[in-house]
Formats: C-alpha cells, sequence, structure tokens
C-alpha cells in the first residue's frame, strides 16, 4: 500500500506560481502511475494532470495546459505540480492520487481509476 502526503499549497496572487509536491511511502512508487486532482467548493473532483510510471509520458487537462507541468522523482519517491500564471478559476484543494500500471502506459483521467489517494493541499488564487 502507497500512502501519499501533498504539501507546497497556500496563497498566491493571479500570474503567481506554486509547486505542489507529493511524497509517497511504500516499495511500489515507481511501478505508479500517478496523477494530479482538484477538487473547487461545490464542484467535483476533477483531473488535472498524469505522469506515467518513467515520467516519461505526461497528459494534462486542457485547462492547464501550457501552465502546469507535472514530474516525479522516483527516487526521492516524490512528485511535483509545477503550476505557473495561476488564476482564480485554479483555487481549489489539490489531491496526488496513484495507481498501480504496467509498462504500456493508459491515460487515466477518472477518480475511479486511481487507487490511493492524498489528504489534499489548498490552493487559493487572489485576483
Amino acid at each position: 500500500q502507497v500512502q501519499l502526503v501533498e504539501s507546497g499549497g497556500g496563497l498566491v496572487q493571479a500570474g503567481g506560481s506554486l509547486r505542489l509536491s507529493c511524497a509517497a511511502s511504500g516499495r511500489t512508487f515507481s511501478s505508479s502511475a500517478m496523477g494530479w486532482f482538484r477538487q473547487a467548493p461545490g464542484k467535483e473532483r476533477e483531473f488535472v494532470a498524469a505522469v506515467s510510471r518513467s515520467g516519461g509520458s505526461t497528459y494534462y487537462a486542457d485547462s492547464v495546459k501550457g501552465r502546469f507541468t507535472i514530474s516525479r522523482d522516483n527516487a526521492k519517491n516524490t512528485v511535483y505540480l509545477k503550476m505557473n500564471s495561476l488564476k482564480p478559476a485554479d483555487t481549489a484543494v489539490y489531491y496526488c492520487a496513484g495507481r498501480r500500471a504496467s509498462v504500456t502506459w493508459v491515460v487515466v483521467t477518472t477518480t475511479g481509476g486511481y487507487d490511493y489517494w492524498g489528504q489534499g493541499t489548498q490552493v487559493t488564487v487572489s485576483s
């Protein structure tokens, strides 16, 4: 079982940047595909970005493409989300998620497709 702990959230002005980190415990991190989701008040949790086991493949929601970058460091059991050009619409609780995956990466954007989750970190973007 993998446990995930997010950090790096906070309050930032529109146009600013933040980098979220997700530290994983357990031996299966390097065999897990990872993703970031977010949930704004009153809204459903939505997909943000995903990265393959090796880090060589990534996929983004249209709403963040070109502004956010997902990456991972398997030596540190950590996945990152660098967020640039932040907008008030990006305000949400951000969740890290992982799923057991094969070497052949398949993009999964649904919450049900992930096996374990972090507790979330709040990101607030002021206008």
